[in-house]
């Protein structure tokens, strides 16, 4: 019987994974269980998935714990999607930097803000991943959590279980390329490899045509598809391809676009597209709707709709437990993968899932100046990994010294002071660094 374990289960994901999930043709029996140390999410999420059960009318159950040592044993696949003392910190991770002049829109990843929950994030994952080695050695890990290179970088680094860090930033660009394009999702081919949240579309052909000069011509000629996705059809024009996440995601990794403010006014604009503080000001809000309408869900006040999304747990738990082979773009160790990134760094690339697992795909190397973009990120992601695991304060600063965006705008005694207050604010998140 399929056991699939979810750590962080009051996550907002939880709703649409399940789904996903139940609606594998065939897949008829198996358990759902449920781990999170927030006691009204987690009997919130069992009342959801119980739902779901009931509407699809499978013979799934579902188990739930405060304690996964109750829930991890015979899990074949475990799902990470915590969140560590997110609400207590994101005002820290993105008010201190904006002193500094380090203006951000998300903050999860790189930056100030995605090295700061880098290091609240890794001790809590580090012993889960110790109990998933006792418990449940072999599974398959499937992370969703975010800095997703700097968890699943570190994953690699404190087991041997295979892992793979999933996100939707390939499946949501190559469907927004599409209707940048106006051609059918189905007859655009593609290419795209390189670290998470900034893998690179290296080839866009519509039925034997190269679509970057038509893109091009586009956003030359329709600046309201220019607004559209300011960032990265900015830095397409100039870097040659399109970059797979969102252009305020996107404007924080490099050292191009918020570094002054009339970059930001001119490139950054509401929302996803690159708001100051986008995320800091609303993911707290985000999280009360989103229990709000799960709630609404299990009062029978809104309908559940059992509609699978694009994203990859389910595709993968179908294909090796089916063996229907199936093709996911996955976070995975790169291992030569991608021949001019690091071999000991993590990569996204496609890959190949039956039977035999997750099986990454050689992709050769990328255009220099886009690999050296991703090697700056990755060398932020490896000092980070360190930091945590070797308990090592100063390299979590070294961290913070080589991200583009902190680097552009600060000196190194002003990235100290930072960090430093940013570590006091923090200091009972961030485990036993010194």
């Amino acid at each position: 019987m399929t056991k699939v374990t979810i750590i962080g289960a009051g996550s907002f994901f939880t709703h649409n994974i399940v789904i996903d999930i139940l609606n594998i043709e065939g897949l008829d029996k198996g358990v759902i269980g449920l781990v999170d140390i927030d006691e009204k999410r987690l009997e919130i999420a069992h009342r959801l998935v119980e739902k779901v059960i009931a509407l699809t009318g499978k013979d799934w159950s579902v188990t739930s714990s405060i304690n996964r040592r109750e829930v991890l044993p015979g899990s074949n696949f475990v799902i990470n999607q915590i969140e560590v003392a997110g609400l207590s910190t994101v005002k820290h991770e993105y008010e201190i930097p904006l002193k500094y002049g380090v203006n951000q829109c998300i903050g999860d990843t790189m930056g100030p803000g995605g090295l700061f929950k880098t290091l609240r994030t890794l001790p809590a994952w580090r012993d889960i991943v110790a109990d998933i080695n006792e418990l449940c050695p072999e599974t398959t890990i499937l992370n969703y959590t975010n800095p997703m290179s700097a968890v699943t970088l570190a994953t690699t680094r404190l087991t041997d279980i295979p892992v793979v860090g999933l996100c939707h930033s390939i499946q949501n660009t190559s469907r927004q390329l599409a209707s940048y394009l106006e051609v059918p999702y189905e007859e655009l081919k593609w290419t795209a490899a390189g670290i998470n949240h900034m893998s690179w579309f290296l080839e866009l052909n519509h039925k034997g045509e190269d679509m970057y000069p038509v893109l091009k011509e586009r956003i030359a000629n329709n600046p309201a598809l220019l607004a559209k996705d300011p960032v990265r059809l900015d830095a397409m024009k100039y870097l040659g391809s399109f970059v797979s996440e969102s252009s305020g995601h996107f404007s924080e990794y490099i050292p191009y676009y918020r570094k002054r403010q009339d970059l930001i006014d001119k490139h950054c604009s509401t929302g996803y597209n690159g708001a100051t503080g986008f995320y800091a000001n609303n993911w707290p809000t985000w999280r009360k709707e989103s229990d709000e309408d799960i709630l609404k869900i299990l009062s029978g006040e809104s309908e559940i709709k059992l509609e699978s999304s694009h994203e990859y747990a389910a595709t993968i738990i179908e294909g090796m437990i089916k063996n229907t082979p199936q093709v996911i773009y996955g976070n995975v160790p790169n291992k030569g993968l991608i021949e001019n990134l690091p071999s000991y760094g993590v990569v996204e690339v496609a890959c190949l899932v039956d039977r035999n697992g997750i099986q990454p795909c050689h992709f050769g190397k990328l255009p220099e100046h886009l690999a050296a973009l991703c090697r700056s990120n990755m060398a932020f992601f490896e000092l980070a990994v360190q930091a945590v695991l070797e308990n090592d304060k100063e390299k979590a600063l070294y961290a913070l010294t080589i991200d583009p965006l902190t680097s552009a705008v600060c000196s190194l005694a002003e990235i100290k002071e930072m960090f430093e207050e940013l570590f006091e604010a923090e200091r009972e998140f961030i485990g036993d660094l010194r």
